[in-house]
């Protein structure tokens, strides 16, 4: 690894997956200094050469194999299908590479454990690239809870049509609603609503879910209930129908609002009887910089997970999305393997 003036070390990064979603983080992770792009795996070479020119990238592989066991890289960010999660991670960890892995974690809760056990066995670090927790106005709203009081209530919602319905209404299955790629509404923009749940609250103690099951076996959204001790949750999601309602948690003596739960631009505290106001500042920089630079410290400290998008985090998310699809009748492939 390459040394730098301040202690650090730059750290080379293998791609899988060559979507919009990898050109944003990778815009962001070259925001910090001590991220390296090397190389990029595609499954064919026509595209990884056209990815390898627009991101200037040393080296390309149409072998996940060739690129995880040669030399070149020290970390992957996984961005490949939900169905494709786990065995691309635990193939990069088992060749001693680091994993940076797209939300949501994998297919269910049996893939997830076996990639922490994978990670665990061969000492390497694994964390989900799950963005708002990580931004400083997620800090915020963490920070200030203690000013409302007891906590009743926790309310988030992320519905945003999609234009990929559109072909679906005209019977083209695409992959955002295609269950053999483990794919769907709770996946896609639900897990956004559930993790900082987790993250703020831990377990729910119950859950009660009912949603849209859709033609092709995925779901087009779904309404959540959960119960905690003392306090209750909901949160809302689609993919069909779009909605602009906030994300909001409720105390005995006040509320905190977020504006966005993907993108967490504007967050308000309303103590109760009081004024309005704005305890967010506006994002210093790119808003998936955030996740890579804790990735990069984890790398660089020689810690195995994140203490926010943490194992057991990540863990309890996907077992929440797992008793949610049961509910719903939502069933993958990779459910019976």
């Amino acid at each position: 690894m390459e040394s730098l003036e301040n202690g650090s070390f730059k750290v080379r990064f293998g791609v899988i997956g060559t979507n919009f979603i990898v050109d944003k983080v990778l815009e962001a992770a070259r925001l910090d200094h001590r991220f390296e792009l090397a190389a990029i795996y595609s499954r064919t070479q026509e595209r990884a050469d056209e990815f390898a020119k627009k991101h200037n990238v040393p080296h390309t592989f149409t072998s996940l194999e060739d690129m995880v066991s040669s030399n070149l890289i020290d970390a992957v960010y996984i961005a490949s299908p939900n169905s494709l999660h786990a065995s691309q991670s635990i193939l990069c960890i088992q060749h001693g590479k680091h994993v940076f892995c797209e939300k949501p974690f994998a297919s269910n809760a049996n893939e997830v454990k076996a990639m922490i056990a994978a990670a665990e066995k061969y000492n390497v670090t694994l964390m989900e690239a799950m963005k708002p927790t990580m931004t400083p106005n997620f800090s915020t709203i963490k920070d200030n809870l203690k000013e409302i009081g007891t906590i009743r209530k926790y309310f988030s919602c992320y519905c945003q049509y999609s234009s990929r319905y559109d072909k679906l209404k005209e019977g083209v299955i695409l992959n955002a609603f295609d269950p053999s790629l483990s794919n769907g509404a709770v996946m896609d923009l639900g897990v956004y609503t559930i993790y900082p749940m987790v993250v703020l609250f831990g377990r729910p103690k119950k859950i009660s879910a009912t949603g849209l099951k859709l033609f092709t076996g995925a779901d087009g959204q779904g309404s959540v209930n959960f119960e905690y001790e003392g306090m209750d949750a909901t949160i809302m999601y689609s993919k069909i129908a779009d909605s602009s309602l906030p994300t909001e948690i409720q105390g005995e003596e006040g509320t905190i609002t977020a504006d966005r739960i993907n993108i967490i631009n504007k967050v308000t505290l309303k103590k109760r009887g009081g004024e309005e106001t704005i305890i967010s500042t506006p994002n210093p920089t790119h808003e998936y910089y955030f996740e890579v630079a804790e990735f990069i410290d984890l790398i660089q400290k020689n810690e195995k997970e994140s203490t926010i998008n943490s194992l057991e985090n990540s863990l309890i998310t996907i077992e929440i999305i797992d008793e949610i699809r049961k509910q719903l009748g939502i069933i993958y492939p990779a459910d019976s393997i």
